[in-house]
């Protein structure tokens, strides 16, 4: 399975990316990049883009760069710094980049922007773990994995 497939069946299974609009606009070892457009309802009480929005487009990057690789692998910890505001209408662009893989662990960083700008939105950095026995986003049709013990 080739690095683009394996990041389309796993953005198959991806019901929150699907139902936010997010879209994979590139894939390749280490690295992705996802789209997404602001809307009313992304918005805080201060008229600007709420920061769990920005966290989760940031965090959706960083989980197709991770698991480019093959192995399934999830986040095992996560911050953001936001530096400017977005607001409705924004189109936004998150880059995951992978920095380090050792072991069963990476660390990747991951840049968010307003394309029509150039300007970063917030940078966020994840370090993933691999699940040991389990391939990245296996087919909707296979039976799923046994449980991690």
């Amino acid at each position: 399975m080739t690095v683009r497939e394996r990041a389309e069946a796993m953005l198959a299974q991806d019901l929150t990316c699907q139902s936010l609009g997010i879209a994979l606009d590139e894939v390749a070892p280490g690295r992705a990049v996802l789209s997404m457009r602001l809307t009313e309802r992304m918005v805080n009480g201060h008229g600007i883009g709420h920061g769990g929005y920005l966290f989760l487009l940031a965090d959706a990057a960083f989980a197709y760069a991770c698991n480019s690789h093959g192995p399934a692998a999830v986040a095992q910890s996560a911050q953001v710094m936001f530096l400017r505001p977005a607001g409705p209408g924004d189109e936004l662009v998150a880059e995951a980049v992978e920095r380090e893989r050792a072991g069963r662990t990476g660390v990747y960083d991951v840049t968010v922007r307003r394309p029509k700008d150039g300007a970063v939105i917030a940078e966020f950095r994840g370090q993933s773990v691999m699940l040991s026995g389990r391939p990245a986003a296996p087919p909707t049709t296979a039976a799923p994995p046994p449980a991690e013990s």
